[in-house]
């Protein structure tokens, strides 16, 4: 997986404001990763390939959250020969629109581009929960965590790295001698 980020000229180093707030000085663009259609559909192969065999044969449908993990919730639905939805904020909390709908105990897995501290996906969980499904697995391409997180499901990741992270209070200094740059779609 690091070699297809490389390959994709994804792997970025500088200074970097993730989603969650916190600076990192590398960055994972996985935008970058997913725009070639055949590397997309690689990459989730090779993810639904690392679920276990009973949560490929339970999952009813992917959900991921808009912006960042809506082509890997595809191709992972397309993996996993399932439908598969989005969550969006348009009013700053996610919810299901454009007709997506899940019926109650649907099972669903959860998918995410990367995770960091687990704040979107504990949040896409809340969501999927309160449109009456169940998300019973999570996945994602990169854990940033290096497994640490914990989203309360079981979670299987393709690549799982070690990245610093630190509070904007707390950066190291030559970190914060570089101008920050924020690429995620999260305003913060």
């Amino acid at each position: 997986m690091l070699a297809e980020f490389k390959a994709a000229g994804a792997l970025l180093d500088g200074h970097f404001i993730l989603s969650s707030g916190l600076h990192s000085p590398r960055y994972l663009q996985c935008a970058r990763v997913l725009m070639d259609g055949a590397r997309a559909e690689r990459v989730a192969r090779a993810l639904a390939g690392r679920l276990p065999a009973e949560v490929r044969a339970r999952v009813e449908a992917v959900v991921s959250p808009a912006l960042g993990g809506v082509v890997i919730g595809h191709e992972m639905g397309r993996a996993l020969g399932v439908p598969a939805m989005f969550l969006e904020r348009p009013g700053g909390v996610f919810e299901l629109r454009r007709g997506f709908a899940l019926r109650p105990g649907h099972r669903v897995l959860l998918v995410e581009d990367v995770v960091t501290t687990g704040r979107s996906s504990r949040e896409v969980i809340g969501a999927v929960q309160a449109a009456g499904g169940s998300v019973v697995h999570a996945a994602a391409l990169v854990d940033r965590s290096d497994g640490r997180v914990d989203l309360g499901v079981p979670f299987t990741a393709l690549l799982r790295l070690s990245v610093p992270a630190y509070p904007a209070d707390a950066l190291p200094p030559e970190l914060a001698a570089l101008p920050a740059e924020k690429p995620g779609s999260r305003a913060a």
